[in-house]
């Protein structure tokens, strides 16, 4: 793959993760009726998409932090290198016209939760959104080619930090959009 700035890179996802966090707080204006809100009977509501963003978060948030404090590769290095796989999976979050439908594992689908999310899911989102600023940060502290992280989907698969960074920011992205299309449903 092809070497990209990761000055540049980390800026990016800083930005995308600040306009996340204002959005949550956002969401905190909202009333229940329009959080509970469906665009059709299967799809989320705006509750259950930051459900299960935090189901992942609980994940990939302690995961970078560990990684980052236990990397050998402490020089910064100009330069972030993706992997195929990492592109790959950061690609498929992202959003934008491409964006394609991705079935979500059974333990992290929000309709399974027990209890049913509330607002404290929106609390939670944004408390996590400030961590993962401060993650960001620190980030540029490491060599984020060489740095790996695990992943939620298998021990087996390991992804180098920069594209766990961009695989995170742009699922919570992804997400942020489908409950702000849920809130929008004509009543």
């Amino acid at each position: 793959m092809k070497s990209r700035s990761a000055k540049d890179l980390l800026a990016q996802l800083t930005e995308r993760t600040r306009s996340n966090l204002a959005a949550g707080r956002d969401f905190l204006a909202l009333d229940d009726a329009t959080l509970h809100l469906r665009p059709r009977p299967d799809a989320w509501n705006a509750l259950e998409n930051f459900a299960h963003l935090n189901y992942y978060g609980d994940y990939y948030l302690p995961e970078i932090r560990k990684q980052i404090g236990a990397t050998k590769h402490r020089a910064n290095t100009e330069t972030f290198t993706s992997s195929w796989l990492g592109n790959y999976f950061a690609a498929g979050m992202k959003p934008g016209p491409q964006t394609r439908k991705i079935n979500t594992f059974k333990k992290a689908n929000p309709v399974n939760f027990d209890p049913a999310p509330d607002r404290s899911a929106i609390e939670e989102f944004i408390r996590q959104q400030e961590d993962m600023l401060e993650l960001l940060q620190l980030s540029s502290q490491v060599d984020m080619t060489r740095t790996k992280t695990g992943t939620s989907l298998s021990d087996l698969i390991r992804l180098r930090l920069g594209d766990t960074l961009r695989v995170v920011v742009y699922h919570n992205w992804r997400h942020v959009e489908q409950a702000l299309r849920a809130c929008s449903v004509p009543g």
